[in-house]
């Protein structure tokens, strides 16, 4: 009965423990652009990043959603990775310089 009691009462803790440290985890937010060639640069540029498993960028609302492992990645390299290929994102703006490089219909 007692090591029922103690099984009973260990359990949830080691469940609360493992959920609290999930190495795959989503995410979204902000990258500036206009459009499908945009979409391909932007998620080309997250997926970049060693530990990203998935990578969507809708157009109308310019939202990522991410997918990864942060065990190997953090999410300001994703946003320094999607900065460096020229789109902003709601935490790192583009140098000017990545950004006069992207085509005229991408530039927002």
């Amino acid at each position: 009965m007692r090591n029922k009691l103690i099984v009973l009462l260990i359990f949830p803790a080691l469940i609360l423990a493992q959920n609290s440290q999930k190495k795959i985890v989503a995410s979204q937010f902000m990258v500036y652009g206009n459009c499908e060639m945009c979409k391909k640069t932007i998620e080309k540029a997250a997926l970049s990043i060693k530990g990203v498993k998935m990578a969507k960028w809708d157009i109308p609302s310019n939202q990522l959603s991410l997918i990864f492992n942060r065990k190997k990645a953090e999410l300001i390299n994703i946003h320094h990775a999607i900065a460096k290929s020229g789109y902003s994102t709601s935490e790192i703006k583009a140098k000017k310089e990545d950004y006069n490089k992207l085509p005229m219909c991408c530039q927002y």
